[in-house]
């Protein structure tokens, strides 16, 4: 599976290209955030949807866009991922305007993957997908900074933030202490308002 990056800066200005089609999918208004893209047709398990195409840069490179975009979007919730990991010295920085791949969403109950095959990102179908329905993977972020992306895909799995699956266990410790901490000190304020309302008993 190819590994995304924290969101990227917009990339050098390109020569322009025809957007990326597929018989497969179109894009349209998602629920989830903005845009998406959707079957146009039903796709069986393990098709080749569409092509994740965009600049290919150095992992350096890649590094600093990410650093960059990351420090420029902190605390607006804009989890939007155009940066994936292609090999050990190279990055695909998808923030073009012809990658029309970059506007699938996240969902912590994906239908899709990114895979790299023959040195190229292919979105490719995890099950059958029916006509219709909105295509999605998993970003894949790690755990830092989870707060700043809030989850909002609406699977009834949905953990709440856009982290990676193999994160959910740690991420669930996190909440729990977070949510014990909470109940803690809200505890005594709901015992001095009820002591508050009780009427005192008349001799």
């Amino acid at each position: 599976m190819a590994k995304s990056k924290t969101p990227t800066k917009k990339a050098k200005k390109a020569t322009a290209l025809k957007p990326v089609t597929s018989p497969y999918c179109k894009p349209q208004g998602s629920a989830i955030h903005q845009q998406g893209l959707f079957a146009s047709k039903k796709i069986p398990q393990d098709a080749e949807i569409i092509q994740y195409v965009g600049e290919k840069i150095s992992s350096k490179e890649g590094d600093k866009r990410a650093i960059d975009l990351a420090d420029e979007r902190e605390g607006s919730g804009d989890a939007s991922v155009y940066m994936f990991i292609l090999d050990d010295d190279h990055d695909i920085d998808g923030n073009v305007p012809h990658n029309t791949a970059k506007l699938i969403n996240h969902s912590c109950d994906p239908n899709c993957e990114a895979q790299i095959i023959d040195d190229e990102i292919w979105i490719v179908a995890l099950k059958d997908i029916k006509k219709g329905d909105e295509l999605t993977f998993d970003y894949g972020f790690e755990l830092d900074h989870y707060e700043d992306h809030l989850c909002l895909c609406g699977s009834p799995k949905c953990i709440g933030y856009i982290v990676a699956q193999e994160y959910w266990p740690k991420l669930k410790t996190k909440l729990a202490k977070k949510k014990a901490v909470a109940r803690k000190k809200a505890a005594p304020k709901k015992k001095a308002a009820a002591k508050k309302k009780a009427p005192k008993k008349k001799r």
